[in-house]
């Protein structure tokens, strides 16, 4: 048959024969425009601060902000030492912490040091405040000197619990960093650093260990986490799918044109993330992946009925044309669908899901345009060559057919009692993000942190900004009592391991001025004695060791610190709101003070993000089941679609409650961004369904057997390049691309499931009418084309 023959064949036929004339054209201008679009790719760059995942109106951003501005910045680099002997306080031991705490003060960006050797410890003396190092001179301290500082620093509030271990065994430094924020190498560069200054004192000193946490390392872990999945997770995916199509098309030529179309799909996508200004995050670095996984889908329904006409006796190019005209409508509403599940990502409340979703729905655009141009362009000039044979009566998807044909009642019976299982289960996944655990074990800022959580300190903390009402005003003995008795409510409190406070300070200080009597270990009675040592002990403090990281300049608030073991951000949140509440319940109303810090702004995020994307995701499935029912053009099956586009959801939290149970970031974005996915599956069975009813007149059960031998193998391939695709995002170190990639993989499983076995038992008990004709204005050319056809 020529390609003549098929004049007046639809708009996919006419558009098909416009491709092959011009192919020439078209594989120039497209390669010259995806070199243009893709060379954007020279301006993207990763993000290296925790910050980009909150947006500029995030509430808890703001509070944190607030606070940021009045004290010290405490964006930092915690160095926590394993000395070899077990013993911080033996004369070695003090000489390691002594020279990596002067050191210290080297780092990049660096503007203070705590640790227990340069601790401030005041005394009396007399009528005089002294105020030392706590170890003045680490290479001639005596045995005696060595005693005192132990016997200081386990009894100081100060330092027990924050930088020595109760149990006297571990040591650590706190360096504050302020970065300029100008250049994106500033974290890198302070926590390369960093790092190098602990190599090079394990070296000096064998035996030591020292483990690295803190803001700066987490940032750090961002930026290695995205440009490690990069390295390993991309190339990965790419071999994956190299293998998948060639076991699964047996095609070579069709191979290796869909590796190069998704490769330049992902390309134009990155490319016009560049343009625009975009910078990756360990989240939105996934886009590539998600892109060369999705754009497979319409390279294999375009190449598997392509393959299916040339062994059935066409020849290459009325078989693309074919091809183009069977699976252009489909393969534009799957796009659509998937575009559409992905923009709604930009309802999320993190601009990293926002770039994932806008990336990706770029990626699948492109993907779409280059499968309908480039590639049937491509395919029209390559040798490929099948073996001609007449089509099989039975297969394995003719038999799937029969076998849900003669049996769908009781598997519509089964499919509602396993739904509302999995329905029922849903409710009891748990909302949990914990901060530090985002990353993997194998990543060494998550080993280190864990270790110092473990063993000195907590990295989850929640912090206040109290204010006294008045300038001045931290000095009143009554604002300090509260500050105090604040302090002690949160230490009642479970997984509390240390609070930082500035009535901490007075305390020592009226006993320092008291001549060191225990029994003045208390709050001045008096707002003058209060201001006065205060200001004499400032006075007394080195330079880079004020209070400033403790109280505003104008005296008027303070800052308090409550440092937490690593525990689930709903325990984090609700600790932190009883604080509130007791500030509420027993404190002035100038006092109260939203808490805030990096951990908890994670923490609220996970719960704003599920908030922001139910409604994106509810938006998506209108838009999405407005396109179904415009593309099938009718308003009954269009609203059939729906249930096997949201059962695969409600399948695969259920599954994840059972397996998991905890949801957090990542999994909120599921819904949304698997909806237009999943909807491709249904999109395709309706379309050949519906086509067998409407132009070969076939009842409802040919019509299944007809859409089941026709795509059911386009279905299960693409399925199974999806499935494993999402399954190469578990091979992240960053946790929450590898929980959405299994969660993702799951729901997407549970869409051909449902499509093989429940969409066609919908049809044979709800569509039990002889014929339907469609409403669709291009209905008669596509039956007078089918019927063509089928003559020739």
């Amino acid at each position: 048959m020529e390609i003549n023959n098929l004049n007046g064949n639809g708009f996919g036929g006419r558009y098909g024969e416009f491709i092959l004339k011009y192919r020439w054209f078209v594989i120039v201008g497209l390669l010259a425009l995806i070199a243009l679009t893709g060379s954007g790719v020279r301006f993207i760059e990763f993000s290296t601060n925790y910050r980009v995942f909150f947006s500029e109106d995030n509430p808890q951003l703001l509070a944190f902000d607030e606070l940021q501005n009045i004290y010290t910045n405490n964006d930092n680099i915690i160095f926590v030492i394993d000395v070899p002997d077990g013993d911080p306080f033996s004369a070695q031991s003090v000489k390691i912490i002594s020279e990596l705490t002067e050191k210290s003060w080297l780092l990049p960006y660096a503007i203070r040091v705590d640790g227990v050797t340069n601790f401030q410890h005041s005394e009396a003396d007399g009528d005089d405040l002294i105020v030392a190092d706590l170890v003045e001179d680490a290479e001639a301290i005596d045995s005696g000197g060595l005693a005192r500082a132990r016997r200081i620093a386990l009894n100081e509030p100060l330092l027990k619990n924050r930088l020595i271990s109760s149990d006297g065994k571990f040591a650590g430094i706190n360096v504050t960093i302020q970065l300029p924020g100008k250049l994106l190498s500033e974290v890198p560069t302070t926590a390369a650093a960093a790092l190098a200054l602990a190599d090079s004192i394990e070296n000096k000193y064998p035996g030591t260990e020292i483990y690295l946490t803190g803001i700066v390392m987490i940032n750090n872990a961002f930026v290695t986490s995205g440009q490690g999945d990069m390295m390993t997770v991309f190339p990965l995916m790419f071999l994956m799918i190299i293998f998948l199509m060639i076991i699964l098309l047996r095609s070579f030529w069709g191979t290796i044109t869909t590796v190069i179309l998704i490769a330049f799909s992902a390309a134009v996508a990155v490319g016009l993330a560049g343009w625009f200004g975009m910078q990756l995050t360990p989240t939105s670095a996934q886009a590539p992946t998600m892109i060369m996984t999705l754009a497979v889908a319409d390279s294999i329904h375009i190449l598997v009925t392509m393959l299916q006409e040339m062994r059935s006796g066409r020849s290459r190019k009325d078989a693309i044309i074919e091809s183009l005209r069977v699976n252009f409508a489909p393969v534009f509403l799957t796009s659509l669908t998937t575009v559409i599940g992905f923009l709604s990502l930009n309802f999320s409340d993190s601009p990293p899901y926002r770039d994932l979703g806008n990336i990706t729905a770029m990626g699948v655009t492109a993907a779409f345009l280059l499968s309908i141009s480039f590639l049937p362009a491509v395919l029209s000039l390559l040798p490929i060559k099948v073996s001609k044979r007449k089509e099989q009566k039975s297969n394995i998807f003719g038999n799937l057919a029969d076998w849900v044909i003669s049996r769908h009642r009781p598997i519509l019976v089964g499919s509602v009692v396993v739904v509302m299982f999995a329905a029922v289960m849903v409710p009891q996944n748990k909302l949990n993000d914990e901060f530090v655990k985002f990353f993997d074990t194998t990543l060494q800022f998550r080993t280190d942190s864990d270790f110092a959580s473990e063993h000195l300190t907590g990295f989850m903390v929640i912090e206040h900004s109290i204010g006294s009402g008045e300038e001045g005003g931290i000095a009143e003995p009554a604002y300090l009592a509260k500050l105090d008795s604040l302090a002690e409510f949160y230490k009642t409190l479970p997984n509390v391991v240390h609070v930082n406070h500035f009535g901490l300070v007075m305390k020592r200080l009226n006993m320092n001025m008291h001549g060191d009597d225990s029994a003045f270990y208390r709050i001045p009675d008096e707002r003058n004695l209060a201001a006065q040592y205060t200001l004499l002990y400032e006075m007394s403090l080195p330079y880079g060791l004020d209070l400033n990281n403790m109280i505003s300049i104008d005296k008027s608030s303070t800052r308090m610190t409550v440092t937490c073991k690593n525990i689930p951000s709903a325990e984090l949140i609700a600790l932190s709101e009883q604080g509130e509440k007791w500030l509420i319940d027993h404190a002035p109303k100038e006092m109260f003070a939203a808490a805030s810090s990096p951990a908890l702004m994670f923490s609220h995020l996970s719960k704003r993000q599920v908030l922001s994307m139910i409604n994106g995701a509810g938006i998506a499935l209108v838009l999405i089941t407005l396109c179904m029912i415009i593309a099938l053009c009718s308003f009954k099956y269009g609203l059939i679609s729906v249930i096997p586009n949201m059962v695969p959801m409600v399948l695969g939290f259920g599954a994840w409650a059972l397996l998991v149970g905890e949801l957090g970031m990542a999994q909120s974005s599921i819904v949304g961004m698997t909806l237009g996915i999943v909807v491709d599956d249904t999109v395709h069975f309706l379309n050949k369904y519906l086509r067998a009813r409407r132009e070969r007149g076939l009842s409802p059960e040919d019509s299944v057997r007809y859409a089941f031998t026709t795509v059911g193998r386009a279905l299960f391939i693409t399925t199974v390049v999806l499935v494993a695709g999402f399954l190469v995002l578990t091979t992240s170190t960053f946790r929450l691309n590898a929980e959405l990639g299994q969660l993702a993989a799951l729901t997407i499983a549970f869409a051909l499931i449902a499509d093989f076995f429940l969409l066609p038992a919908l049809l044979l008990v709800l569509d039990r009418s002889k014929t339907i004709k469609s409403s669709c204005p291009s209905s008669k050319d596509e039956e007078a084309s089918s019927n063509l056809a089928a003559q020739n």
